[in-house]
């Protein structure tokens, strides 16, 4: 990071600058994503019921939001410099962006060997931040070689405009996601009718309302229900075998079920 802002300012280069800028914010994301496992592994209070788990979530909200941000300066900075592309050390540049780039597959490479970088939502907005990082770095040197070769200074812009759309594609995608979670909406590969139909299908069961599934965390599930069953049917056998249809069809272990007969009656829900 440091390098690259020395050698931005040193060559003049806005895809070096960026680069760099970049990695500050990735640096205090990854130092976010960090704080954010440490703090989800204290166990539960009376006042935190579910632990710390959901920080995880905000963590990778921050990391996206931050993303957004980075890429509305670039894109800022790239507009300016398009009515008047000033001269880059071309060569310089590019030397600089390929130790950027070795670092940032470095860090990409120990992300994929040590987490879950698909299955974990704060991991993968912290991977994504490094890999936009390399995208950065690789944009820097198609830059320099343009400029080398053909003395097209408005590449640099060009490409840094570029990355800027990259990150902010990635971004999207962890921010929406995150949003998705703290609003408590059905884990993605679970539908809520799959469950509703699963759980009709029991023997005895005639009606399953009140349905609720939602994620605490990347990979935590919870799910809530109401089961109506016949008058005569057994209630332990058939809430045995609506928690073991969640846990193994839908993989959800958390599960609260509520089996109840004709005689019970709630006040009418709104879903």
């Amino acid at each position: 990071m440091l390098l690259e802002f020395a050698g931005g300012l040193l060559t003049n280069s806005l895809a070096l600058l960026s680069d760099s800028g970049h990695m500050l914010g990735d640096a205090a994301s990854l130092l976010l994503s960090l704080a954010a496992f440490r703090l989800a592994a204290r166990p539960a209070s009376d006042r935190k019921t579910y632990g710390f788990h959901r920080v995880e979530i905000l963590a990778a909200l921050a990391n996206g939001a931050t993303l957004f941000l980075v890429a509305g300066v670039i894109l800022w900075e790239a507009f300016e410099r398009l009515l008047d592309p000033p001269a880059v050390e071309s060569g310089t540049m590019m030397g600089i962006a390929a130790v950027g780039l070795a670092a940032n597959l470095l860090s990409a490479f120990v992300l994929m060997r040590k987490g879950d970088v698909h299955g974990n939502l704060n991991l993968r907005g912290a991977f994504l931040h490094v890999v936009s990082d390399a995208l950065g770095s690789v944009g820097a040197i198609l830059a320099g070689a343009l400029m080398l070769a053909f003395g097209w200074y408005i590449a640099d812009p060009i490409i840094s405009m570029l990355v800027a759309v990259l990150i902010l594609r990635s971004a999207w995608g962890v921010l929406s996601n995150a949003v998705h979670v703290l609003m408590e909406g059905m884990p993605h590969g679970i539908e809520r009718q799959d469950i509703v139909d699963a759980l009709r299908a029991i023997g005895g069961v005639e009606d399953v309302h009140d349905v609720h599934c939602w994620s605490i965390t990347s990979g935590m599930h919870a799910f809530s229900c109401h089961l109506l069953i016949r008058d005569d049917a057994d209630g332990q056998d058939i809430l045995q075998r609506a928690i073991e249809i969640m846990s193994g069809r839908f993989g959800i272990d958390h599960a609260t079920i509520q089996v109840e007969t004709a005689r019970i009656r709630h006040l009418e829900l709104h879903e």
